[in-house]
């Protein structure tokens, strides 16, 4: 397999983890018994350097933020799926730190999600450390990349 279907693949799950996360994250399930914890949330209002906010609408906005991130890491993800082999091998950085964003999401998503974003977080962190393993290996061999059939052996000397 090469890089570009790995980050075609991270960016589907991305997309998918984004749509759900985005239409489910505000939902309650009655089972759940936080409906008084859901209202005191909206309830109770307070100050925060100037604006008059609720914990709801911390919640919500945060929630929403991430729903953000989730989409603009699955535009970036396919962007780099685009890009030649050569290019991805001289930006494996912007890989390997996508890698670490989302190996810390992984955790906290053990921490304090439940099984649906854990499943995401590593299947989406597997495929973008297979993506940013196979940038850093160049497209060819760097002999047959850097010295003509002549020159193997005789180190570019002539003849």
């Amino acid at each position: 397999m090469r890089a570009p279907l790995f980050y075609r693949i991270a960016s589907v799950l991305l997309m998918l983890f984004a749509v759900g996360h985005t239409f489910a994250f505000r939902q309650n399930n009655p089972e759940w018994e936080a409906d008084a914890v859901l209202g005191l949330m909206r309830s109770v209002h307070f100050d925060a350097l100037g604006f008059n906010r609720s914990y709801w609408d911390f919640f919500s906005g945060f929630g929403f933020i991430f729903s953000v991130f989730l989409v603009f890491t699955g535009v970036l993800a396919w962007q780099l799926s685009r890009l030649p082999s050569e290019t991805l091998m001289r930006m494996r950085g912007i890989g390997w730190n996508l890698v670490a964003c989302f190996v810390a999401i992984t955790i906290l998503n053990f921490r304090f999600a439940f099984t649906i974003p854990i499943i995401f977080s590593v299947l989406i962190t597997g495929c973008l450390i297979g993506a940013a393993w196979l940038s850093a290996k160049p497209a060819g061999s760097l002999v047959s990349s850097r010295f003509s059939p002549g020159q193997i052996g005789n180190h570019g000397r002539s003849g």
